[in-house]
């Protein structure tokens, strides 16, 4: 029997149900233009996490996807519009929203894209210009 703790998420509608297992890789603050676009916010709160970790457990035929560029797949309820994931197949990585995932402990460690910055955030949290290197990113910081 496995101890590896076992988050639930849905949709909007709840057309769409899934599961995240174990830990994320990474939490913290996104500020890119897409990731505003997308969630029609000044800022988009992620969880990253190995594609495996993920398991769409109801609605699957429901998920809809786009790509507006080939680093990133949106996916989204086809029923409510409601966002799910967006897949990073170049950094094998896969952002469930935070808002997704309530029941997890949401401990942000950093903001990325912060040049891109709309609503600075003064939180003592480390702020990356894009992303870190070990991501195909410059690691280059900026001051809050």
């Amino acid at each position: 029997m496995s101890s590896e703790q076992l988050y639930q998420g849905h949709c909007f509608c709840g057309a769409v149900e899934f599961t995240v297992s174990g830990e994320p890789v990474a939490m913290g603050y996104c500020h890119c233009q897409s990731c505003r676009q997308w969630s029609a916010a000044p800022v988009n709160a992620f969880t990253l996490w190995k594609p495996e970790a993920l398991t769409v457990t109801r609605g699957a035929d429901n998920i809809g996807s786009y790509n507006k560029t080939p680093r990133s797949s949106r996916k989204w309820c086809k029923s409510c519009g409601g966002h799910l994931f967006t897949d990073h197949p170049q950094m094998g990585l896969v952002d469930v929203y935070a808002a997704l995932v309530p029941q997890l402990a949401y401990t942000p460690g950093v903001h990325v894209h912060y040049q891109e910055a709309v609503l600075p955030i003064k939180d003592g949290l480390t702020k990356l210009q894009d992303v870190p290197t070990e991501m195909g990113g410059s690691g280059l910081t900026m001051p809050e």
